[in-house]
């Protein structure tokens, strides 16, 4: 399973060439671009079903196209760099990415990333599918029926979420709901890292609790009450 239409940013002319060429030959339509802001200039610029981008571009930077990505589609995006650093596998999922690949990675190794992620989006990942929570017996059920149990502090950020339908949950409101430490700020985001990680493995439907950055988070689909 693969995606009809691929936007590659990436500023290494031979790096991109060989990987276009090499996912060309299995049938996917590879947009290539050596800076941001040629695509983000760029008709459809939003409307490919995947990215795959470089964190080291030309242009705006690569975390901040990745969160320009993220505010406008629910598109795959894999993120292949050679940048390095204890924190970038952190900004780079917080930013929206749904992957880190460490550069020099294998095109095998790219595309089973690109059919893992594709996968789990549901092939564009429907905003129209609903989830539903239940506070009673504290479990969200996924679009497939699949049943999260969820944990009191889970619960807890659900209800946040319901409460604010299609808009961005404060990173401060979250906290002081959840009674954590407001001098800590990775203690909201391992909460919420668990959270994702405890729903992935539940469902291969894609999880949409998005992540705004420095504002909050977001669950970008239906999400109802049982």
């Amino acid at each position: 399973m693969l995606p009809n239409s691929l936007a590659l940013v990436d500023d290494d002319a031979d790096f991109s060439g060989y990987l276009a060429e090499f996912l060309s030959g299995l049938g996917v339509s590879v947009s290539s671009f050596a800076d941001s802001d040629d695509l983000l200039t760029s008709d459809g610029a939003f409307e490919h079903e995947f990215y795959v981008v470089d964190l080291m571009l030309p242009g705006i930077d690569g975390l901040d196209l990745l969160r320009l990505l993220r505010k406008r589609t629910n598109a795959g995006i894999l993120v292949v760099s050679g940048k390095l650093g204890s924190d970038v596998f952190g900004q780079v999922i917080e930013a929206g990415a749904d992957m880190l690949l460490v550069k020099p990675a294998t095109f095998e190794q790219i595309l089973t990333g690109i059919r893992a992620i594709y996968r789990r989006s549901g092939r564009g990942g429907s905003q129209q599918e609903v989830w539903v929570l239940d506070a009673a017996h504290a479990t969200l059920r996924a679009p497939d029926g699949a049943l999260i149990e969820l944990s009191p502090t889970d619960l807890q950020v659900m209800e946040s979420l319901l409460e604010h339908p299609g808009q961005t949950v404060g990173r401060d409101e979250l906290t002081r709901r959840l009674g954590l430490d407001s001098e800590d700020p990775n203690a909201l985001h391992a909460t919420i890292y668990r959270l994702r990680r405890r729903i992935e493995r539940a469902t291969p439907a894609l999880v949409p609790l998005q992540s705004r950055s420095r504002q909050g988070y977001l669950f970008k689909a239906e999400l109802r009450r049982a």
